[in-house]
């Protein structure tokens, strides 16, 4: 199999404590980073939680959210959408995302 180089840039201080944490199990930063991307590609998703440190949703941004997304409909002349049209929409999304 071809090989291909993949450059990424991180923090010099967060590069040794990785480096020195994969030499510790046996490996290198690369063979570290193969292992993740095979798990990636593998599940089809990335293999921990990744989370936002703000976990409360209030019911004010909440609200916020919902107008924000109703004024984005109507900008795009879905505003008057049936639920049936809804549903037609998500049907044929998914759809798409199968084929």
């Amino acid at each position: 199999m071809a090989q291909a180089t993949f450059s990424v840039r991180m923090d010099e201080v967060l590069k040794k404590q990785f480096d020195g944490l994969c030499q510790e199990f046996g490996m290198t930063a690369s063979t570290a980073i193969n292992v993740f991307a095979r798990a990636v590609v593998r599940q089809r998703r990335i293999p921990f939680e990744i989370s936002s440190p703000e976990s409360e949703i209030t019911r004010e941004r909440a609200m916020q959210a919902f107008t924000a997304l109703r004024a984005q409909a109507k900008n795009n002349g879905v505003a008057d959408m049936t639920l049936d049209d809804i549903n037609k929409e998500i049907g044929l999304a998914r759809m798409e995302t199968e084929v």
